[in-house]
């Protein structure tokens, strides 16, 4: 298990003994890559350490002086010395069974990296409506690793389980990518002839971010890294991924033109804010009041968000990374 932290204090206790009561016959080792956190997560990683020293469960340390999640995930992965490794984030739950269903999925399915759903879990309102709109398909589109569906092959899941070989064979995660870096090492991993396969079975518990402020830094960077890729990897850009700045380009040029020519205009903002109220109704059955009525905005963050992250993201950032380039070594090789 390896797993990249940073000012993780709120979670990391619970998400390493998720870990450690997991059902597994074989040895489980956890890695923690330590950025350089300004709360706990350092002595309570040191507690971990000590208090699971030894036996066939245990937990180590590595540092990651830039903080950057591709740096720490290899270098706990060059830590590491199991054939098969499964990322885990310091906020995420896995959920029992996890582990041995991963494997168990890697022998049959004979993949190269097998992932499930980021089941987005809130405890205040405000998450309960991020949580709401991460897993809607008015928030993410058709992304099975959010919303669900059938097992098969996919373009990318969530975090994670991997053949350590193709983890070697493709150098591993690119560090230039800040952000995108799953989607960027599954779009290498298939464009060597391995499979990414995507299962319902595996479920992993997701905090989401508790302020709009950090929702919106959130999905920001998820476009603007985004961008990134389909730079980085012609051919690799889809509809979904061009619906947030087509969205945000749409509302944008409905407000200045009703503003400045004609007030039918507005006709195109005020469709795009009754289908996410719309949108809203049935992701967030179940909710209380306080969830519900909160959900419209966690949409709006998201979606705007992310398609200015796309529109706005510096060509240099391709470059830097264009200049790292390695070509990937075939997984049959």
């Amino acid at each position: 298990m390896i797993m990249p932290v940073l000012n993780e204090e709120r979670y990391l206790r619970t998400s390493v003994e998720k870990i450690l009561a997991q059902e597994y016959a074989g040895e489980l080792e956890i890695v923690i890559a330590l950025g350089p956190s300004h709360d706990r997560t350092d002595e309570i990683a040191a507690e971990l350490v000590a208090e699971n020293a030894g036996g066939s469960r245990s937990v180590a340390t590595v540092p990651n002086p830039t903080g950057r999640t591709p740096a720490a995930l290899n270098a706990a992965i060059a830590a590491s010395r199991h054939p098969v490794v499964v990322r885990v984030d310091g906020h995420g739950m896995l959920s029992p069974g996890y582990i041995a269903t991963a494997v168990r999925l890697l022998e049959e399915t004979g993949a190269a990296n097998v992932g499930g759903i980021m089941h987005a879990v809130g405890e205040t309102d405000w998450e309960r409506a991020v949580a709401a709109a991460m897993t809607s398909r008015i928030g993410v589109g058709n992304a099975a690793f959010h919303t669900g569906g059938e097992a098969g092959e996919a373009d990318t899941v969530y975090l994670g389980v991997f053949r350590r070989k193709v983890l070697e064979q493709q150098g591993g995660y690119n560090e230039e990518f800040i952000r995108a870096q799953d989607w960027e090492l599954n779009y290498r991993i298939r464009s060597a002839g391995g499979l990414v396969w995507f299962s319902p079975e595996l479920k992993v518990s997701y905090g989401p971010r508790p302020s709009i402020r950090s929702l919106a830094t959130q999905y920001k960077n998820y476009g603007r890294w985004r961008h990134v890729v389909t730079r980085y990897h012609a051919g690799s850009i889809n509809l979904r991924y061009l619906a947030p700045p087509v969205a945000l380009c749409a509302v944008a040029a409905g407000i200045v033109a009703g503003a400045a020519l004609t007030p039918w205009a507005l006709v195109v903002p005020g469709g795009y804010l009754a289908a996410i109220v719309a949108g809203s109704l049935p992701a967030g059955k179940g909710l209380p009041v306080g969830a519900r009525v909160r959900i419209p905005v966690a949409l709006a963050t998201m979606h705007m968000c992310w398609g200015w992250g796309f529109l706005t993201s510096p060509k240099k950032l391709a470059r830097r990374v264009i200049a790292s380039r390695r070509e990937p070594v075939s997984v049959e090789a």
